[in-house]
């Protein structure tokens, strides 16, 4: 699986600044050549974007045939005006694409609670000329915020190929997706099958990370076929399993200020959701991820982290907790022979694998997330100002 290729038959892109942003680019668009099988799953925040319950709206018949992106502002609590201005973006985007509007699914990401320029964004869209081409390099650059680079994932199955572009560095616990990621097809996949594939994927990705245990007002994932190419469903579903865990890795690779990923793993749980709570609730902790960037193997921190999950089961006389493959708690107290060691492992690696095993059944989770350092606080003290 590449980070670039080509893209998939019958889609086309664009990207470029609408006046959203001082300069960069602002504005992007997904446009297929014909209507799509779609499914998308949206953010549970409840104090959501503008675009969210509209795109549940456009989806519920399961097909789309554009996406639009506006980026730096998110058109979140903005209220009636902010609705009306996604419709009127979606009502001059339809004129000018010649699709219905109701085949449009919004985003918006940026600064919550400001309103979009929109008079600005109405003009551009009247008075300028939209290329749409095959190249999505463009796109994936005007849907970006804080990010540091462009996420973008190919990979063949058969004939077909499958695209994934994400964009997300801060503000990010998912809790049914991920901040903005667009996944196309030319592959065929059917309307009743698209949402539990999309599902499934989501769940074994997008909702294994955290950064900053915040989950944003506007997450969406979206998942578009056009239908080229008949491919087996089980290929289709592995390709979009490891596409999306693949992106949601880079989300986490480029974190606000992080220097290292973690992976928590917690085993022998009593269920797979008290594995997941497990997992969160230590990658989660301050406390964990500011001595994850000092190189601190704190086993206190796991522990605390562990004991205040609501609701989750387990023996303190029996959990071991490892670095590596290296012991650090274990029979109730600290192995104070691997503390040298587990520092040095934590110091010269980017990758940190921290395994918990509770011990008490047969379920496990594995979570990813990263660091909390220095720079996360100066980004995210002046994002506004």
């Amino acid at each position: 699986m590449g980070a670039y290729g080509d893209g998939p038959k019958g889609f086309k892109f664009y990207g470029g600044h609408v006046g959203i942003k001082k300069r960069k680019k602002d504005f992007g668009l997904i446009v297929a050549d014909e209507l799509c099988h779609a499914a998308a799953v949206f953010t549970k925040n409840t104090f959501c974007g503008e675009c969210i319950p509209i795109g549940k709206e456009n989806i519920k018949d399961g097909q789309l045939q554009a996406i639009v992106v506006t980026s730096g502002i998110a058109n979140v609590a903005t209220g009636e005006i902010g609705r009306q201005n996604e419709y009127k973006i979606m009502h001059q985007l339809s004129k000018k694409l010649d699709i219905e509007a109701t085949n449009i699914l919004p985003s918006s990401t940026g600064l919550i609670g400001p309103q979009l320029p929109i008079k600005t964004i109405e003009d551009f869209l009247s008075n300028q000329p939209i290329k749409l081409t095959k190249k999505y390099e463009d796109f994936a650059q005007a849907i970006l915020t804080t990010d540091k680079r462009t996420k973008v994932r190919t990979v063949k199955i058969g004939e077909a190929t499958m695209l994934g572009i994400v964009k997300g560095s801060g503000m990010i616990e998912p809790n049914m997706a991920t901040m903005l990621a667009y996944v196309l097809t030319d592959a065929k996949v059917s309307k009743e099958t698209i949402y539990p594939m999309l599902k499934e994927a989501v769940d074994q990705s997008f909702n294994t990370i955290s950064i900053d245990s915040d989950t944003s007002t506007s997450d969406t994932v979206a998942f578009l076929a056009n239908g080229h190419y008949e491919v087996k469903e089980e290929q289709i579903q592995a390709a979009l399993n490891q596409l999306c865990k693949e992106l949601a890795l880079d989300v986490v690779k480029d974190a606000e200020g992080a220097t290292k990923t973690m992976f928590v793993t917690v085993k022998q749980a009593t269920s797979k959701e008290q594995a997941r709570f497990g997992a969160k609730s230590v990658i989660n902790s301050p406390l964990v991820k500011t001595a994850l960037f000092g190189h601190d193997p704190n086993w206190g921190r796991i522990i605390m982290a562990l004991g205040k999950t609501q609701g989750l089961i387990f023996d303190q006389d029996k959990i071991n907790i490892s670095y590596g493959d290296l012991p650090i708690f274990s029979n109730n107290q600290e192995v104070k022979q691997n503390l040298p060691l587990i520092e040095q492992y934590i110091k010269n690696n980017e990758d940190v694998y921290l395994t918990i095993d509770l011990q008490q059944g047969t379920e496990s989770f594995q979570a990813i997330g990263c660091d909390l350092s220095y720079e996360y606080v100066k980004i995210n003290s002046d994002y506004a100002t």
